[in-house]
């Protein structure tokens, strides 16, 4: 009888070994289901560690040009002591650990240290407030906080009985990380780790409402990311770089599961400012092989002269927001890549994507991954239809790379699954259409969607075609009010670094639009701004919906309208 290691290996060698033919392996791909699965002693130490124990696990670039690599023996053995050295300051199976740390090594080491212990990992990024901290410690029941010594002082006035760890300097009151080094390298399972038990609690970003808690068990992060590892592309041996921040979930992503289910190298470029002409030099000397990075990275990127960086790239990908087809146009151009779009989210692994070697369609993110069935509903008629929400169909063929569920008791109550997993299937939010050939493009999100004079406007699509302009290196779209058509589409525009606004520049950008929109599409109102993100950097375009819909003053200063220039 095989072992849920042997099922784990057999099912990513099938994806590998189908990772440019699509059909064969979407139609015979089955996901593994064990009833026992550690990712860091089962396939980490127990695959990974045993056949390329050399190998570089894990390469951190720093911005002053400092270059660290780390083999996965000696991450296997670094992750050994904390795991020992955590066990015997209390540290059990179960136990809540968040952790705020940066791009550094000790974030890795923690991951696996946890895995081992049967611990639970509360990702969260170094940027928190102290009511941010609060929250997570109450609700998440945080019963350990591995920190940077530089945030420690945010937890002054956290109340808690939970074991605080400090890496860097020293700080009073905290253990310091680094006595963990004289701990064994050798570490004792003390059980076999349930597939079920959670491993991952997430906080999603909140752009409307308070953050959901979304739970990941043993298996819906460390084995469904097989779906991710398919996107990508990824092949043992790779250099894999990833431009995300920690603590959110595209960081667990593509910083640790999907290129260490292949065996590659994580490669991480640690900036504190980003420089687009350091980032390419880095992906040439690195000779970095596959690449994600978000649309705005990609948007920066194409702003530079592409033809002097001879690159290995061998994959370029996009996630976090659909990636512009112009953007995509530019970079076959210059390297003869194309950059495949993909999708999913904190709740799930890649649902998605364009995956390698197949054919493309402008504007469309893909196709469902191995593992993965998609239903578009009609949210009024709940019918399976061309277009609508993004569903994951669960029932008898659930994915493994789906979450529990919501987290549920303090702050949250169970009616935010009912309505996450109605009817069977579990609710993106998001809404798309599907066309004759299964390809899927996004339309939105459910509540940015609008009408105008009884045209349904997707703003993606607007945006699309602003930023195809020089001078806008983001936008964002929203309705406003109108008398005469119920709301226009009304545009919210950040200019490329070096360039001004003026008058003149927003005739220049409606005129574009004009030129490239339908007329019932056409983008009527146009304001310069600084656009609001959440802090995982995504537009917050509700408070630009919102700002419209309050608006009590009439014409906002600084708004151009498309009757000033007719």
């Amino acid at each position: 009888m095989a072992t849920a290691t042997e099922d784990f290996r057999k099912a990513r060698d099938f994806l590998l070994e189908h990772r440019s033919d699509y059909e064969t392996a979407y139609e015979q791909f089955v996901w593994p289901r064990p009833e026992h699965f550690n990712f860091a002693i089962d396939w980490f130490d127990g695959v990974l560690v045993a056949e390329h124990p050399t190998r570089a696990a894990l390469r951190i670039i720093e911005g002053d040009g400092t270059d660290a690599s780390y083999t996965y023996a000696q991450l296997s053995h670094r992750s050994n002591q904390l795991a020992n050295w955590l066990r015997d300051l209390g540290v059990k199976r179960g136990t809540r650990i968040l952790v705020l740390l940066g791009n550094q090594v000790e974030l890795w080491e923690s991951f696996l240290a946890a895995m081992k212990l049967g611990a639970v990992l509360i990702p969260a990024t170094t940027m928190l407030t102290p009511a941010d901290l609060r929250d997570r410690v109450d609700r998440a029941e945080a019963g350990a906080v591995i920190a940077r010594s530089d945030v420690t002082h945010n937890f002054d006035d956290v109340p808690g009985d939970f074991l605080r760890v400090a890496v860097g300097a020293p700080v009073s009151g905290w253990h310091d990380f680094t006595e963990s080094d004289a701990s064994s390298t050798a570490f004792d399972v003390d059980a076999p780790t349930a597939a079920s038990d959670l491993l991952l609690v997430y906080f999603t970003s909140g752009t409307t409402s308070l953050p959901k808690i979304v739970e990941h068990t043993n298996v819906s992060y460390p084995i469904g990311h097989l779906s991710t590892m398919y996107w990508i592309g990824l092949q043992p041996g790779d250099v894999h770089l990833n431009v995300s921040s920690p603590g959110w979930a595209k960081h667990a992503w593509s910083c640790v599961f999907a290129p260490w289910i292949a065996g590659a190298t994580i490669c991480l470029f640690n900036y504190e400012r980003f420089d687009p002409v350091a980032m390419l030099d880095v992906l040439r000397d690195a000779k970095v092989t596959t690449f994600c990075a978000p649309p705005t990275v990609w948007r920066t990127l194409v702003q530079q002269d592409l033809s002097k960086w001879s690159m290995s790239l061998r994959e370029a990908l996009s996630a976090g927001e659909p990636l512009n087809p112009e953007v995509i146009e530019h970079v076959r151009r210059e390297w003869g890549l194309v950059i495949r779009d993909g999708y999913g989210q904190t709740e799930t692994t890649l649902q998605i994507g364009n995956s390698p070697g197949q054919p493309l369609k402008a504007g469309s993110m893909g196709r469902p991954m191995p593992g993965f069935h998609i239903d578009l509903v009609d949210p009024v008629t709940d019918a399976v239809a061309d277009e609508g929400e993004i569903c994951v169909r669960c029932g008898t063929d659930r994915p493994v790379g789906l979450m529990v569920g919501y987290q549920t008791g303090i702050g949250s109550s169970t009616e935010v699954n009912e309505r996450a997993f109605a009817g069977g299937r579990y609710h993106t939010g998001d809404v798309a259409a599907r066309d004759d050939d299964g390809f899927i493009t996004f339309i939105g999100r459910t509540d940015d969607v609008f009408k105008s004079s009884d045209y349904r406007i997707s703003p993606f699509e607007l945006e699309s075609v602003l930023i195809e302009h020089y001078a806008v290196g983001e936008a964002a779209v929203v309705p406003a009010p109108d008398e005469k058509r119920l709301t226009v589409p009304k545009a919210y525009v950040t200019l490329v670094v070096g360039i001004e606004p003026s008058r003149e520049l927003a005739g220049e950008i409606l005129a574009h639009c004009r030129a490239n929109l339908a007329p019932y599409k056409r983008i009527r109102r146009l304001e310069f701004t600084n656009l609001p993100k959440t802090i995982s950097g995504k537009i917050r375009r509700v408070e630009l919906r919102t700002a419209e819909i309050e608006r009590i003053d009439g014409r906002p200063q600084g708004e151009y309208r498309e009757e000033d220039f007719i």
